[in-house]
């Protein structure tokens, strides 16, 4: 691990108005706090070419596919990220992480985040576990669910909260700021900790 380790967010949300992107920047923003090397991996990006997953296509031959594993890979914690979608993850970081293997995540530590436009997040952070364990990601206890995540925010333009976070939307409730921003803490603090050098 350099001296500052890195923490990547994995945004799976395609929607431009993405509130799990929003809850993501303020967790890179409690990661930098925490001293980490933080960015946003935004798999929503329309100029990221990502690729359905196919078993037979060779990733250094797919798109922008190598370029975003790599991202995830040299990462020494992982954030992320998705909408609840009928009661688990998007189908775009489904695509994503079928890519990824044991070589993106072991002796990583990962965060999960999980934004609802209803009030039920729990299955969709249980999948997104069992996915990242799947691949060896080291999932650390703290996680975030955002219900209602349309009301859990304001629009930037609409509030004069100079909370120095790179996103389009507020959070409307700091507890729940709190949480996302501790989420970055942890995983940094995780990656210090299981893997940092003797």
């Amino acid at each position: 691990m350099a001296d500052s380790p890195r923490v990547v967010a994995v945004c799976g949300s395609r929607r431009e108005g993405s509130y799990t992107r929003a809850a993501l920047q303020y967790a890179l923003a409690g990661a930098a706090d925490a001293g980490a090397e933080a960015e946003l991996l935004n798999l929503g990006d329309p100029g990221l070419d990502l690729p359905l997953y196919h078993p037979g296509h060779d990733p250094e031959e797919t798109g922008d596919v190598a370029a975003a594993l790599e991202r995830v890979r040299t990462a020494d914690g992982v954030v992320v990220g998705s909408p609840v979608y009928h009661g688990s993850y998007s189908s775009t970081f489904r695509s994503f992480h079928d890519w990824c293997s044991f070589d993106e995540y072991d002796d990583t530590a990962v965060g999960l985040l999980a934004t609802a436009g209803g009030g039920t997040f729990s299955s969709t952070l249980d999948h997104m576990r069992v996915t990242v364990r799947g691949v060896h990601g080291w999932v650390i206890p703290h996680q975030v669910g955002v219900r209602n995540a349309s009301s859990q925010f304001v629009d930037r333009t609409e509030t004069t909260d100079g909370d120095g976070v790179d996103a389009a939307y507020v959070f409307d409730d700091e507890s729940l700021r709190d949480r996302t921003e501790r989420l970055g803490r942890e995983v940094t603090t995780a990656a210090t900790r299981l893997f940092g050098e003797e």
